[in-house]
């Protein structure tokens, strides 16, 4: 296939499904855009729209470079034109504007890096060589602690049954090979982003999108917990004295993954890649010297030491050690899910990276059960299996040490493959309005900042609470991912039978052997393993499911309350207000449904406590705007109400005073009803409600005023068509 070919599923790209930083930005609909222009039609403003007393492209009679309160250089030179309209703000514009802002914004860019323009998010792409090492470290470092799950639970039924682990891990090798194989489908198909979400949202609808996508994110905030407690484990199966420290080291970890992963993702692939393929040169090592080893004893297994049995070999037993070893395939969506993050030709270079990973993780699966069971190793309290294989293989030089260090830092950088996809996840979601709209924003180094907090916080609530315990954090594995595997190959089956290309049968095949699999074992999972702590999933996925409806539901009703509708035709109505007392016109019962500048009526309202410097200027800005102005005073007694209006009489009572003795000495709340008052009077009327307010120069002085104009304007956000405007008056202190 060319490069310039279509890809292979005869799907369009979805330029929808791009990552880009305008995301938050979403265009108007063709109907929308009708409604402008005809909206614009209608406009009438008293004077010329370019006609202003300075020149906005700062390119007037500049002055030269100044110092101001926000840098070294003037403001006008923080700007640079591009083209008529048009300014770019250049780095010193983002620079706070207090002293203590400028000190962390230093200690920010010290931590992270400087920040990268919108434009650098072309160039922060994945090679194929360094995103198999951030995609795959969950995959690969699964198989530290994969076997292990096996004969955990094997071993319940006396060591006498350990050999069923090879039978057991040829099966799950074999659903290795037929999801990974399915997903290498998916790619192809979905090239801007397969992830479970989108896929079985596409193809099976909302519902089955929003469980894909509740099971992907507990899936990834359990990657973190696990991947986290199984390599403290490695560190203190080498070290058991840092054993009592294993919950704060585990933090620690979480809050270095994410200090990393906040520089960006070029910057992330960097720190990953040496541990990721030194483990794996160190596995690949175990393996070659373990099985030399058996080989010169002609492969005949070391018989295990004798462990008594506390259950019975049945089904059940047998189907829980299953999934608790199909926890060796979590991660195998990452790369379907980060196709966009790689360099062009996105979709094959993800391809190819997914075919290196399913062999690697196949290899060093089985290769590992193999070897454990010719050493007839069984599950210690106080060390790993591997830490076992290890020593038995190496028993002497640095080579225990090395696999051991390796082993512990691909477990705890294995996280960063939550990392990187439940950001990418939030963010489809929340271009959907499935999720809150933060979650779109690309931070100083282009990554999902709020979606990597949100991860640490809920990674490292899990971790806290379970101890750090892998064992006690496996139950809750499986149910998550393999419903998102399910969803996703069964949503590819309906793809394959909507766009039938060519080949489309075989793939449906293959996408349907996937969905059977991964089905059997989230049914397998979610029973077996129900009472150990799955049934939290169970609860959490329908649960998380509602909470996206609730927040789409909320998106679906601001939209409709925000969205451009053609103007109502023009009449006598739309150029002249309501008589005085009388009632609005019809579509003007509120003031927030004015679009047009004629149709907007004003009241100003102007709350003064004392005739002083800020309250006058407070009067003279809202008389300068020529419209109707009232100036409303609240006493607590009818004496000081009588002083204040002689008072107003000294000044020249310029403006309409009315005054409200409040006889409890409350301020804010007669003054927001009396306000609530005039609107119900006439709802079509804008209250403008202008506030002085004197703005402090040291925080510590805040405790030292009322600062009623904030309490007053918080009153007052529930009141529709109300405008509240602060002038401010700053101390030359």
């Amino acid at each position: 296939m060319g490069k310039g070919a279509k890809q292979p599923s005869g799907r369009e790209p979805d330029r929808g499904s791009l990552v880009t930083p305008s995301a938050e930005f979403p265009p108007l609909g063709p109907e929308e855009r009708a409604a402008l222009g005809r909206i614009g039609e209608r406009w009438r403003v008293p004077r010329r729209p370019d006609e202003l007393p300075v020149d906005p492209t700062l390119g007037r009679n500049r002055p030269g470079p100044a110092p101001s309160r926000f840098g070294r250089l003037a403001p006008i030179d923080m700007f640079t034109v591009e083209e008529p309209g048009e300014l770019r703000a250049t780095g010193p514009a983002h620079e706070p504007g207090s002293r203590t802002g400028r000190v962390l914004a230093r200690l920010r860019r010290t931590l992270f890096g400087p920040p990268l323009a919108s434009s650098a998010v072309v160039y922060e792409r994945m090679r194929k060589l360094v995103a198999v090492p951030i995609l795959s470290s969950d995959v690969l470092s699964s198989v530290a602690y994969g076997p292990e799950a096996i004969l955990a639970v094997l071993v319940l039924a006396g060591s006498g049954t350990l050999g069923l682990s090879l039978p057991i891990a040829a099966l799950l090798a074999l659903m290795m090979i037929a999801v990974g194989l399915s997903y290498r489908q998916t790619i192809p198909a979905y090239p801007h982003g397969a992830g479970s979400y989108i896929v079985a949202g596409d193809n099976l609808g909302t519902t089955a999108g929003l469980m894909a996508a509740a099971g992907l994110m507990l899936d990834y905030v359990l990657t973190v917990s696990v991947s986290i407690a199984a390599g403290v484990n490695a560190i203190t199966s080498a070290l058991p004295g840092l054993a009592p420290a294993t919950v704060l080291f585990g933090v620690l970890v979480i809050a270095m993954l994410l200090a990393g992963n906040l520089r960006g993702i070029r910057t992330a692939g960097n720190i990953f890649v040496l541990p990721t393929y030194a483990f794996l040169a160190a596995v690949l090592a175990l393996l070659l010297v373990g099985y030399a080893r058996a080989a010169g004893r002609g492969f005949a297994p070391v018989p295990p030491p004798a462990v008594p049995a506390t259950e019975g070999l049945g089904l059940l037993l047998l189907l829980r050690t299953f999934s608790s070893g199909a926890v060796s395939m979590t991660g195998i969506e990452a790369v379907s899910n980060a196709v966009p993050a790689f360099r062009p030709t996105e979709w094959r270079n993800a391809r190819t990276s997914l075919g290196w990973m399913i062999g690697m993780l196949v290899v060093l699966f089985a290769g590992l059960v193999g070897l454990i069971h010719l050493n007839g190793l069984v599950p210690r309290s106080d060390q790993t299996i591997l830490s076992q294989l290890g020593r038995v293989t190496f028993p002497s030089g640095p080579w225990y040490a090395l696999l051991q260090a390796t082993t512990a830092l691909i477990l705890l950088l294995a996280a960063n493959t939550a990392f990187n996809d439940f950001p990418r996840v939030l963010f489809f979601m929340a271009r959907n309005g499935h999720a809150p709209r933060r979650f779109l924003h690309l931070g100083d180094r282009l990554s999902f900042n709020n979606g990597l907090v949100a991860l640490a916080l809920a990674a490292a609530l899990i971790f806290v609470a379970f101890g750090g315990h892998t064992q006690s954090l496996i139950p809750l594995y499986a149910v998550g991912v393999f419903l998102a595997f399910t969803l996703s190959q069964a949503g590819m089956v309906v793809h394959w039978r909507r766009h039938r290309t060519r080949g489309w049968r075989r793939r449906l095949l293959l996408n349907a052997v996937g969905a059977t699999l991964s089905g059997l074992v989230l049914v397998i999972a979610a029973v077996s393993k129900f009472t150990q702590g799955a049934w939290l999933v169970v609860i959490a996925v329908p649960a998380l499911v509602l909470l996206a409806r609730r927040i789409h539901r909320h998106y679906a009703a601001l939209q409709h309350a925000l969205a451009l509708h053609p103007p109502s035709p023009p009449g006598p109505a739309s150029s002249a207000g309501p008589a005085p007392g009388g009632p609005a016109r019809e579509g003007a019962g509120s003031a927030e449904g004015e679009e047009l500048p004629q149709e907007v009526r004003h009241l100003v309202v102007v709350p003064v406590a004392r005739l002083n410097r800020a309250s006058l200027r407070a009067l003279a800005y809202a008389a300068s705007l020529g419209q109707p102005t009232l100036a409303v005073h609240i006493a607590p007694e009818d004496a000081e109400a009588d002083r204040f209006r002689e008072q107003w009489r000294a000044w020249g009572d310029h403006l309409r005073l009315e005054t409200i003795v409040s006889p409890y000495r409350a301020v804010i709340g007669p003054l927001a009803h009396y306000l609530e008052a005039l609107h119900t009077a006439r709802p079509e009327l804008t209250l403008t409600v202008i506030v002085p307010e004197v703005v402090l120069r040291r925080r510590w002085h805040r405790f030292l005023h009322s600062r009623a104009e904030h309490r007053l304007r918080a009153a007052l956000r529930a009141l529709p068509g109300v405008v509240v405007t602060s002038v401010p008056v700053h101390l030359a202190e």
